[in-house]
């Protein structure tokens, strides 16, 4: 056990000769909620990053919509897939600036545990009917300390909650890892997007107007690597991390026009507005029937104090989109009868 233990010392000693003095260093951080055992190979974020790959939350990505609700094809992006591309380039920033690597990844792979069936529709619908609203990085939040592992959360480090709760455009991460992964998911989502747009044949790459890619790029490869190489030239021996003034001002039009072409777009998203009814349908349903929820979220509101409303809005997020679908199906849809 003792050379064990070495292990993850030999790590952490190895952060401090090898990282940038602007890095958020595994023996330094502010701790977790519950006090446990340090792991004797593993330094906390990198324990953290494994937390969360193995969650059942982050298994159900892989059913959750991105953007396009229910495409046909294969290749098209999910919720899971997203996460791993923000993964991917964060990490490639990360690593380039000489920062923690480890927790960058960690916070990128739990930034959207708390997202909804049918991506942002679904979002949009819980918001308008919980009475305290609903986002869904306080949601991811909420994944992590308290709904996983049957209400005992993965007890994560407080950095990883940070950069998970910061992660939005309004967000200000306490640490500079955490910032990378807010940049890297816009980077993501628009590139990506823009890519899915294409293969749906919503856009065409001509379609982008010339001053918005004339710097950037005129493929989803050529943006992603001028972005992230704007990114790491602007930040190198910063304690921020940014891009230029000039990029960052393309990214912002860029994304407004995705808006107004994409994200809008009647083809897109015409389905979108079932999807929100659906959800406020089943809402309503459970507010009148909170007997029929499972279990384990009446044992929450008995040993947490949680309410139904929370309850409620607790599993209908954690549903993905077929499991959705599903449950509406069984409880709404009347079945044919039988003699």
């Amino acid at each position: 056990m003792e050379n064990e233990l070495k292990i993850r010392q030999m790590f952490e000693k190895r952060e401090h000769e090898m990282l940038s003095p602007f890095a958020t260093f595994s023996d330094e951080s502010k701790g977790r909620e519950y006090e446990e055992e340090p792991c004797d190979i593993r330094p906390a974020f990198q324990r953290d990053r494994d937390r969360i790959i193995h969650c059942k939350a982050f298994r159900r990505l892989k059913d959750k919509t991105q953007v396009f609700l229910n495409p046909e094809g294969d290749h098209y992006r999910t919720r899971l897939t997203h996460t791993l591309e923000v993964a991917q380039i964060a990490r490639s920033i990360a690593r380039a600036l000489l920062l923690n690597e480890d927790l960058t990844e960690a916070i990128a792979l739990g930034h959207d545990l708390g997202h909804t069936p049918f991506g942002h529709a679904g979002e949009r619908a819980l918001d308008r009917v919980s009475s305290r609203g609903f986002r869904h990085h306080e949601q991811s939040v909420r994944v992590v300390r308290y709904l996983e592992k049957h209400g005992r959360g993965l007890n994560l480090s407080a950095e990883v909650l940070d950069g998970i709760l910061n992660h939005q455009t309004v967000g200000k991460p306490a640490t500079l890892e955490g910032r990378i992964v807010q940049i890297s998911d816009k980077l993501a989502y628009v590139n990506h997007d823009i890519d899915d747009a294409i293969r749906g044949g919503i856009i065409k790459e001509a379609d982008i107007p010339e001053n918005l890619v004339d710097i950037m790029g005129h493929n989803l490869r050529d943006r992603l690597n001028s972005a992230i190489h704007n990114i790491i030239w602007n930040s190198q021996g910063k304690p921020e991390v940014s891009m230029s003034e000039e990029y960052a001002e393309k990214m912002k039009a860029l994304r407004k026009w995705m808006f107004e072409n994409v994200y809008t777009n009647p083809t897109a998203k015409g389905e979108e507005g079932k999807a929100e009814k659906m959800i406020e349908y089943l809402f309503e349903y459970y507010m009148a029937n909170p007997g029929l929820l499972p279990k384990e979220y009446e044992v929450y509101r008995e040993t947490r104090g949680d309410d139904v409303e929370t309850s409620i809005c607790d599993y209908i997020a954690g549903m993905t989109d077929r499991y959705f679908v599903s449950t509406y199906t069984e409880l709404m849809i009347p079945k044919a009868w039988k003699d």
